[in-house]
Formats: C-alpha cells, sequence, structure tokens
C-alpha cells in the first residue's frame, strides 16, 4: 500500500519495489541521519501502533486490547521517492541499523513510471553489462626477439597525435605555398570526456581540473580534458590552464557567448575545439540539463533564465550535412583562433559514421574525429533511447580505420573512441584493445565519476539519478547541501592516481608487444578473441 494508507489502482506494496530498506528497529537511536542524507526521501520518520491483545483465565473477563506506541523508521512506496539504492543511510548510520536489499523477485515499478504522465529519466547506463572489448586477448608477446621492453624496468612515454598529421613533404609544400600547416598537439592517449559545467557539480568539475593541472605541471603527462557543453568559467578561459581544455561546443551553443568574448583576453590557446553532433547513449537525441541543476551561476555561464530546462536540438539547426558542417563550423572555429587549434567533430557510433571520415579525408582543416560508443554513460537520455539505439563502438572504430587504410590516410586523420570503456573495471586493457583496433586515443566520462568520486550507481540500476540534481555523493548535483560532501582536493588526488595507474598497467600491455617509441594503433595481429563471429567481425584472430 501507499504511505498515506489508502488503495489506488497505482498503488504499490515494498515487494514491487526495486530496492526494499531492511531496517531494526532494536538497534536504532532516531538520531535521524538516514532520513537526513536519503536524496530521494524514500525514508520517514514515523509512529507506529502495535496491538496487545490481553486475555484472561477467568470465565466472565472480556478480553482487553492494549497498544504499544513506537518510533521508527518508514519506506515509502510513493513512485516518486521509490528507493534507488544508494546505501547513503548505510553510510551514514551509527549502528548498522539500516540498509537497502536488492529486490529478488520482478520489479514492478517500471509498468508504474509514467504515473502522472512523467516518464522516468534514468541518468547514466545501460543494463547490460556484456562487452566485446572485455573479451578481447592480447596475443602477440615479444619475449626473445627484444626483451629490452620491459615496462618495469625501462621508462618510455605513451603519446599520441590531436590534429592533421601530415608528411615532411607535404608540410614542407604547404609552407612554401601559403606558410600554414595544420597545427598538432601531443597529449595522452586518455582524455577526460565532455561533461559539463552544470551536469557536474562545480567541486567535481574543480577537482577534475585540478588533477589534470597536477599531471602536466608535475608529473608532465599531457592529460586533457574536455568541457562538454556549457561554457565554463571565465577565470578559467582567462588562465594559462586553458591550454589543457578541449572546449566542446553542441547544438545549444550555451555558454559560448562566454567563451568567444573571452577570446581577446585569452592567456593561452584552448587544446582543441570539438564540435559535438552526436553521443553515443542516446544517438538521435540532443542533450538535457534539467531545471534542477540550473542555478545562478550555470544560468549566468550559459546566458539563459535560472530554473529552466535546457534541452539541446538533435542536430546543429544551422547544418543540414556533414559538407556544410565542415565548410561553416570547422572553418569558422579555425578562423577564431587564427588556424592555431585542432578543430574536430564527435559523432555517435553508427553506420553512418564512415560517410562522416570521408568527407572529412577531403577537408584540409577537419584534425580528427572522436566516435562515441552505445555503452557511454549519461544524465540526459531517456531510457528508451539509452537501452535501444546506438552501436558497440569496437566494431565502429575498426571500420573506420581500415577505411582509412584502403585510402592511405591512417597515419592521418587521428579517431578517438568513447563509449563504455573500463564499464567493467578494465580500463587499461579496453583502452589498449580499441588502440590497436584501430583508435589514437580513448575518452572516458563515467568512468572518472567512478574512481575518483565514489559513484554509486551500476548498470543493474542502482542510484542512476545524475539527471535530477540529487546524487547523494554531490557528483552530478548543483545543490550545495549535497556538492558540499565532495571536496575538490580528494577528487584531484584520485584523478593523480587513476592516470598514474592506468600509465603502468598500459605499459604493461604494450612493452611485451615490442612497441616502446609509439603507440601500437592499429595492431591488430596482436588481438585475438574466443568468439569466431566476433573475431570475422573486426577482422583479429579467433583463439580458443
Amino acid at each position: 500500500m501507499s504511505s498515506n494508507r489508502s488503495l489506488e489502482p497505482s498503488s504499490l506494496s515494498l515487494n514491487d519495489l526495486p530496492w526494499q530498506i531492511r531496517y531494526s528497529n532494536d538497534r536504532c537511536t532516531l538520531c535521524g541521519q538516514c532520513t537526513a542524507v536519503c536524496p530521494v526521501k524514500a525514508i520517514e520518520l514515523n509512529v507506529f501502533q502495535k496491538r496487545i491483545i490481553k486475555t484472561s483465565i477467568q470465565k466472565d473477563k472480556d478480553h482487553s486490547n492494549q497498544y504499544d506506541t513506537f518510533y521508527g523508521i518508514r519506506q515509502t512506496t510513493r513512485v516518486e521517492n521509490a528507493c534507488i539504492g544508494c546505501a547513503m543511510c548505510t553510510m551514514a548510520c551509527p549502528n548498522d541499523a539500516i540498509a537497502p536489499v536488492k529486490n529478488p523477485g520482478l520489479d514492478r515499478l517500471k509498468f508504474h513510471v509514467n504515473q502522472q504522465g512523467v516518464p522516468r529519466r534514468r541518468g547514466g547506463r545501460r543494463n547490460s553489462s556484456q562487452s566485446v572489448l572485455d573479451r578481447i586477448k592480447f596475443t602477440r608477446i615479444s619475449m626473445l626477439t627484444d626483451p629490452a621492453l620491459d615496462a618495469g624496468r625501462h621508462e618510455f612515454e605513451m603519446r599520441t597525435l590531436l590534429g592533421r598529421v601530415l608528411s615532411p613533404r607535404e608540410n614542407m609544400k604547404r609552407l612554401r605555398e601559403n606558410g600554414w600547416i595544420p597545427p598538432v598537439r601531443e597529449i595522452y592517449p586518455l582524455i577526460i570526456g565532455g561533461m559539463s559545467f552544470g551536469a557536474l557539480s562545480p567541486t567535481m568539475w574543480e577537482g577534475l581540473q585540478m588533477g589534470v593541472a597536477y599531471l602536466n605541471e608535475e608529473l608532465g603527462m599531457p592529460v586533457r580534458i574536455c568541457t562538454g557543453e556549457g561554457g565554463c568559467p571565465p577565470r578559467l578561459l582567462r588562465s594559462r590552464f586553458l591550454k589543457y581544455v578541449i572546449l566542446q561546443i553542441a547544438s545549444g551553443y550555451f555558454g559560448w557567448d562566454e567563451i568567444i568574448h573571452a577570446i581577446p583576453h585569452m592567456k593561452e590557446d584552448p587544446c582543441a575545439i570539438e564540435i559535438k553532433y552526436g553521443q553515443g547513449a542516446k544517438p538521435g537525441d540532443g542533450g538535457l540539463l534539467m531545471w534542477h541543476k540550473v542555478n545562478k551561476l550555470i544560468a549566468a555561464i550559459r546566458g539563459v533564465p535560472q530554473g529552466v530546462s535546457l534541452p539541446s536540438p538533435p542536430t546543429h539547426q544551422t547544418q543540414y550535412s556533414i559538407e556544410e558542417s565542415v565548410a561553416k563550423m570547422i572553418l569558422s572555429m579555425s578562423m577564431a583562433w587564427g588556424f592555431r587549434v585542432p578543430v574536430y567533430p564527435k559523432i555517435s557510433a553508427s553506420s553512418t559514421s564512415l560517410a562522416v571520415l570521408n568527407n572529412l579525408t577531403r577537408n584540409d582543416y577537419a584534425s580528427g574525429l572522436a566516435i562515441d560508443g552505445e555503452d557511454g554513460g549519461t544524465g540526459a537520455a531517456y531510457t528508451v533511447s539509452m537501452d535501444h539505439m546506438g552501436h558497440p563502438i569496437a566494431s565502429c572504430i575498426r571500420d573506420n580505420y581500415l577505411n582509412l587504410t584502403k585510402i592511405g590516410k591512417q597515419n592521418e586523420i587521428p579517431i578517438f573512441a568513447g563509449g563504455g570503456i573500463g564499464k567493467n573495471g578494465n580500463l587499461a586493457a579496453n583502452a589498449a584493445a580499441l588502440i590497436m583496433l584501430g583508435a589514437s586515443g580513448v575518452q572516458i566520462g563515467k568512468y572518472v565519476m567512478q574512481a575518483a568520486a565514489g559513484c554509486v550507481g551500476t548498470e543493474e540500476d542502482r542510484c542512476n539519478v545524475c539527471n535530477v540534481g540529487i546524487c547523494p555523493k554531490g557528483i552530478t548535483s548543483q545543490d550545495p547541501r549535497l556538492y558540499r560532501r565532495l571536496d575538490p582536493e580528494d577528487v584531484a588526488e584520485r584523478i593523480v592516481d587513476l592516470f598514474v595507474c592506468f600509465d603502468t598497467e598500459l605499459k604493461k600491455i604494450v612493452a611485451p608487444l615490442g612497441r616502446s617509441t609509439s603507440l601500437p594503433i592499429g595492431m591488430s595481429d596482436a588481438l585475438g578473441i574466443d568468439d569466431h563471429a566476433a573475431a570475422q567481425r573486426l577482422n583479429i584472430k579467433y583463439v580458443v
């Protein structure tokens, strides 16, 4: 029954919810910490009355009723307050008196999610946890031919290039003709993908920027971070740390007035400009920053009223083809920075990505292509789009790379892969597999939140309220009461740990392959998989 104790057609019981609260009244001291930290108000303090029947052995005396009144915690069954299993109540409870438990039976909430005409928007992840990348093995080991390539005894650096990479002869020819060659950046192959200032909390965003600055300034690792759509704080645009940032422009153009006005005052050029046309978790859909997150600061940076939802169109409304995009957007962004900054598009993985890539190869100003696969996370997608649309990243990257090899430009246009990398914790192995399938680097977003900020969301539909501004860890919330739980210095420290560990693991994979001076981009003869159909599709070895 619902918490108001009335029966209606849409009334639910605890057995209908995906998560149930297990509560011990004997251990509870009624401190109220669990109800205070619950982000969805799934539990509440309540008064309980227990009826005790007193009987008498004497024949003439009637039975009497006595009532014992006590206080305790009750779980609500309202759809809008259904428990999300984040376990914040367990973390806050000093007596281990409360904990969420996954419902082992049928979750009937899925049939009631559109009550009052409001569909459920699950912010975050697909429910599928299987990945082809996790099944790929590295089978080519250079044991005796080059024993010096031991990652544990010899130092070597992992670098990749972002930008149009021309041959020395072509560079000299262009220098003689017009004095200009395409800009190229040497960066680390693991990029923090686009998560906007607005989608992430101020403390999370600040922690990411601090961590990236430390990696560059102190450890000499050229790590780059993408802003996502929504601009960035004016002080970052005018600081020397902008050179570590990839500015993203998407179909909503949010925050770009602030960026354009800051160009004359920039001390450094940004690393690159990313033009977002699609996202793997919601191909064909535009983004949506819900009104819960549009506070005064976000509204000022994006140039919109406070407290309104901010949907982005599914496509850039001023362009109708990739040819027009190259002619308008890529060229105009290159001109804005005096042709000193690489400009490239980001698209959703799909069967049409080859057409996009072929058009980019015919233009001198396109600096690369970022492709986002279906397993990418986002807080701006409908469940039906996230679960039933998209294309796996492995086969899409492979198709595009093989297409480049056919036209002899595999070393000219870099391809960057994203979407579900490290989804099951195998970040370095997934990244190495994609690089050997043809990617020049990889982008991660969800993994950063899980590793650096302690995100409690899972593909089994735990938590996943990134979109509505009630993140229990304060990662994706604009509510000061929530994001103050997150220390930006702790986030920065974890980011540094993440990249140092990734670097070590990547070298452990790459070194035995016999490559110490460059990434093994397209080195598919080193890969094998135990699925014959997948091996044929990816054009790699079938091993059992």
